[in-house]
């Protein structure tokens, strides 16, 4: 029995178009190499995340012993399993109490040392709070403030007839340029 035709690339296929055919393809073609791509990478992640779950459990003990014989809790150690070198990491995550570092901070400031010699200090504003602020509260911060962009996501859904009649963006322009 023969396949059925498909009228539209695959991820397989995308290796050898040049982008510009990409950006030229119909939006419901960029939609289903969306969604393709998408699910691979899931199907992926699971996999690795249950390759390395199990590499973690073969080794753990034997990652434990290596870093107790080299005297340390944290860090990487390095052993051999047959012709394989196992690199174990257990990075060490340190958490101050901001607190009690004020507290600190502010003893070592009467007792008449530089602070900025032993701790740093940094401010955070939560932008859900700035934007709530008075406007001459939010004008006297503004200079301290820079807002940048991360990267951009697009994700394309096939829209049923009756959802692209009744959507409030259907009046819009379909594209500039291009297909779609």
């Amino acid at each position: 029995m023969d396949s059925p035709r498909r009228n539209h690339p695959t991820i397989d296929d995308m290796r050898l178009l040049p982008i510009g055919q990409v950006i030229d393809l119909p939006a419901e073609h960029l939609t289903l190499l969306q969604e393709e791509a998408r699910s691979r990478f899931d199907v992926a992640k699971r996999a690795l995340d249950w390759i390395e779950g199990a590499i973690a459990m073969r080794y753990e003990q034997r990652a434990i012993g290596a870093r107790a014989a080299a005297g340390k809790d944290t860090g990487t150690v390095r052993f051999q399993d047959g012709n394989v070198e196992v690199t174990a990491d257990l990075p060490k995550k340190v958490e101050w109490d901001q607190h009690r570092l004020a507290a600190l901070a502010e003893q070592i400031r009467v007792g008449g040392e530089d602070p900025n010699e032993y701790v740093e200090v940094s401010f955070k504003v939560a932008e859900r709070a700035y934007a709530a602020w008075p406007e001459r509260i939010r004008n006297a911060f503004e200079p301290a403030r820079t807002v940048r962009t991360g990267k951009p996501t697009y994700r394309l859904t096939i829209c049923t007839e009756r959802e692209l009649r009744d959507s409030p963006h259907a009046a819009a322009p379909a594209s500039f340029g291009g297909n779609g």
